[in-house]
């Protein structure tokens, strides 16, 4: 027998959660397995860098700052971060690369830095990354690491007997005032010492007695001075320019210093503005010889240890060129005498190429100011660039390169172009070509390595585009090839400064398109550079006071 049992349904709802009492029931995904990542942070790298994971999963890394590999990690699975590929010219290293991913792994750090045959490389080692930065002077003789020039154009600079690197005045932060503080900085301390001079702008000279070392004694504020560095270790100073009741003057007073006892001594010239100088009979040392006043001549010292003054130029009251010089003097210290060599007693001479290659006694550079100049092993002087004046008074800038003999006294002009204002021709960075050649400039900063060849940085010029500004391009000149090579910075004008970390080197580093600034070669052969009138981190352009060293390969 069957029973049927019945229940009745009354008043039944079924009301799931989420459905608003619909009766529909939600989806409820599934979620997926958990896995992690692998990832951290690269610093220091200057190009690429390929990294792995347990020794297959690849990632190619090509900036700072984090990264993470594609292939993520079940939990619990063992990790292990190594360097596949190293960038050129550095070794990359990695910390807390390996491990137990028990959750998405962060912290695995990949640092980088240059290998032991990383090459031509610019460090930022001190002064600031902006412009017009004031002086911080400290106490006078004291050196300390708060210690800095203010930014500033146009100074003189010498390195001693010691290695260590000499400043003196220039025009200051923002084209304010002269100055005439002399500054020594120590590469083994990396401290600026304020060794003399004034801490305002325009301070007037302190002459003394002519050939009379004095405590009281000191050279004017000026810019644009000729400098050289004598056996013995003394500084030696020559003319520049300055700017008084807003009219400009030049100078031909001549000056040594002392780093030993710290004495100004005033040697030769006039102690007064816009002298006219004597040239006497060219050839022929004289007591009473001596240059026409001026500002931004070319210098050099010769194995004999006699100094060498090519051109300059004289202003305008309002700052304007009004007369350039193509003289050449030799001045010797011993005898305290000048010699006309050769070139024009009248400014605004033009240039007598010839033949390119060939010396000849009729050849000579034309009048300029600001050129660049190095000596070669045998002593004989080369010549690159500068501004000159056109007809009707307006300055153009040359690339011309000339090689001076002083045994034959003649002149070979070598390469570049004869007509002023050419562009840069800069090929493939890197490497040397026979049409490659720096643009037209002027106060460029120029050194030789240690292996005999020439070196040129920025300058106020023309780029490959033929635009004219401020350069930071650098260049090197093979003297076994005759041929110029474009090693790095910006083939155009205007570059703002890549700065990095101050004190790491790298190879994305380059200081900002400059012109007018200080430059000195250590004895390790590295070159540093300082200031000028260019641009900052951020693209302006003013006066600087940043502190650079380039590490050239050996």
């Amino acid at each position: 027998m069957r029973y049927l049992l019945s229940l009745p349904v009354i008043g039944l709802a079924i009301v799931l959660s989420g459905c608003h009492g619909h009766g529909v029931a939600p989806y409820v995904p599934i979620p997926p397995p958990l896995t992690y990542s692998i990832g951290g942070n690269v610093a220091g790298l200057s190009g690429t860098v390929v990294l792995q994971d347990n020794g297959g999963d690849t990632l190619s890394v090509s900036r700072n700052g984090s990264f993470a590999f594609d292939v993520t990690l079940q939990p619990n699975a063992p990790y292990a971060v190594t360097i596949l590929t190293q960038p050129v010219n550095q070794v990359c290293s990695v910390s807390d690369g390996s491990g137990t991913a028990t959750a998405s792994v962060t912290n695995i750090i990949v640092a980088c830095s240059l290998s032991s045959g990383a090459s031509d490389v610019w460090t930022w080692v001190a002064g600031s990354d902006f412009v017009n930065a004031p002086g911080v002077y400290g106490t006078q003789g004291a050196a300390s690491a708060n210690n800095a020039p203010g930014a500033r154009r146009q100074p003189v600079a010498w390195t001693d007997a010691a290695g260590n690197f000499w400043l003196f005045g220039g025009n200051s932060a923002g084209n304010v005032g002269m100055l005439n503080d002399l500054w020594e900085y120590a590469p083994s301390a990396a401290e600026w010492v304020w060794q003399g001079g004034s801490d305002t702008v325009g301070a007037a000279a302190a002459y003394g007695s002519q050939g009379v070392p004095a405590a009281g004694n000191n050279p004017g504020a000026r810019e644009g001075s000729a400098k050289w560095t004598d056996t013995a270790g003394n500084l030696w100073l020559f003319g520049g320019d300055s700017l008084a009741s807003q009219n400009w003057a030049e100078f031909n007073d001549l000056w040594s210093y002392n780093p030993t006892t710290g004495l100004w001594t005033w040697v030769g010239g006039s102690n007064t503005a816009a002298s006219a100088g004597s040239y006497g009979t060219v050839g022929v040392p004289a007591a009473s010889n001596v240059p026409p006043a001026r500002t931004d001549a070319i210098t050099w010292i010769d194995s004999a240890g006699v100094f060498w003054l090519f051109g300059g130029a004289q202003l305008n009251s309002n700052g304007s060129y009004l007369a350039v010089f193509n003289d050449l003097w030799s001045y010797n210290s011993t005898t305290g005498l000048w010699t006309w060599v050769g070139g024009s007693n009248t400014p605004n001479a033009a240039g007598v190429y010839g033949t390119q290659g060939t010396a000849a006694a009729g050849n000579v550079p034309g009048a300029r100011m600001g050129g660049s100049a190095w000596l070669d092993a045998s002593g004989d002087v080369w010549l690159l660039g500068g501004l000159g004046l056109a007809t009707g008074g307006l300055a153009q800038e040359f690339n011309d390169l000339w090689e001076y003999v002083p045994s034959s006294g003649l002149w070979t002009w070598i390469g570049g172009s004869n007509f002023p204002n050419a562009a840069g021709v800069y090929g493939t960075q890197g490497a040397g070509a026979a049409g490659n050649g720096p643009g037209a400039r002027v106060s460029a900063l120029s050194w030789k390595d240690q292996a005999g060849d020439f070196w040129l940085f920025g300058g106020y010029g023309y780029a490959q585009d033929g635009n004219v500004g401020n350069l930071n391009d650098l260049w090197e000149y093979s003297l076994d090839t005759g041929v110029w090579t474009w090693i790095s910075g910006s083939s155009s004008a205007a570059a703002a400064g890549t700065y990095g970390i101050q004190g790491i080197p790298s190879l994305d580093n380059a200081p900002g398109a400059r012109a007018q600034a200080a430059g000195w070669l250590d004895s390790s052969g590295n070159f540093w550079l300082f200031g000028g009138f260019g641009f900052d981190s951020t693209g302006v352009q003013d006066d600087l006071n940043d502190l650079w060293r380039f590490a050239q390969s050996p």
